[in-house]
């Protein structure tokens, strides 16, 4: 069960407490390289089947604590670096010690500190602790949460269509606008002129979303159709109500296309254009004027049509 307190810290500076292991016992990723890791409780060694990342939760104004491992499995003793991230989040960490060196075949567990600011909002903040040591860094994850009011809140953004050659690609871009960490959930629909051209059902992206991120993505399009114009509409859900939608519309046309009677090609786009003003709510004078062209376009083309047989018969 993940380590948890709200107590604040106070007295006098923490100190790292260093157990000794046999080189049997000792626990890192890498074989005998060096380990960073959550630290188990009770003083425990650390394995793999302790906590992979740290979890803290607390209301803004407190401070809570908890141990970072540094397990050396090596015969020389080692000195690291370990601090917050840098940016964000990470700048409310604080290690009792900013180097500590770790004798051979020793596990140092060092004591650091959150101090959640009192105006910090309410949601999601993860962040990392960072130990550096022997060329290499290793990056331990905090999943940090200030307790309150949560917020899901989800939006997609900058929807477009790529051909790419006799297929194409969607590409959008996610926003997580609320204070909760997100998995997105995504449903694809295109309607085209000759009726649904995809349909995609709701599906789980691979793809974890924290507050205030932008994630561009795309979805593949293997089959998109030759010859018709189509609307595309992206819907995204998660959990906590969050969803939000948008589109764009897409016309793959073939060079065979230019060989087609432009009256075809006019009535096409009038009823595409019906269509579109339908669902946009347009006024209905405006429908029927477009109805009206498409009309006039089909009684030109019977007119050809009806010239060449004349001519013929001649």
């Amino acid at each position: 069960m993940p380590f948890r307190t709200r107590a604040m810290v106070t007295g006098a500076a923490l100190t790292a407490a260093v157990a000794l292991l046999s080189p049997a016992g000792a626990y890192a990723a890498d074989g005998e390289r060096w380990a960073a890791a959550p630290a188990p409780g009770g003083g425990a060694r650390p394995s793999a089947q302790d906590r992979p990342y740290f979890y803290l939760e607390g209301a803004p104004g407190t401070v809570l604590k908890d141990r970072l491992a540094l397990t050396n499995p090596t015969g020389s003793a080692m000195t690291f670096r370990v601090g917050g991230a840098p940016t964000g989040p990470g700048r409310w960490l604080a290690t009792a010690s900013k180097e500590v060196r770790v004798p051979p075949r020793t596990r140092a567990d060092v004591p650091f500190t959150v101090t959640v600011p009192g105006d910090a909002a309410p949601g999601d903040h993860p962040t990392a602790l960072v130990a550096e040591g022997d060329g290499r860094k290793a990056a331990v994850q905090v999943h940090l949460r200030v307790t309150g009011p949560a917020l899901a809140a989800l939006s997609v953004e900058d929807v477009a269509v790529e051909r790419r050659g006799s297929a194409a690609v969607i590409r959008y871009v996610l926003v997580n606008r609320g204070n909760t960490t997100l998995t997105p959930r995504l449903a694809v629909h295109a309607d085209g002129l000759f009726g649904p051209a995809l349909h995609r059902a709701a599906r789980a992206l691979p793809v974890t979303l924290p507050p205030g991120r932008r994630m561009p993505l795309t979805e593949p399009w293997p089959d998109p159709p030759a010859l018709d114009p189509v609307d595309v509409r992206l819907t995204v859900t998660a959990a906590g109500g969050a969803r939000g939608t948008a589109g764009a519309s897409y016309t793959a046309v073939p060079w065979g296309a230019a060989a087609l009677p432009p009256a075809v090609l006019l009535a096409g786009a009038a009823v595409w254009r019906v269509r579109r003003r339908r669902r946009a709510g347009e006024p209905r004078a405006d429908t029927q004027r477009a109805v009206a062209s498409q009309g006039a376009a089909s009684e030109a083309a019977d007119s050809q049509v009806g010239t060449s047989q004349v001519g013929a018969d001649a």
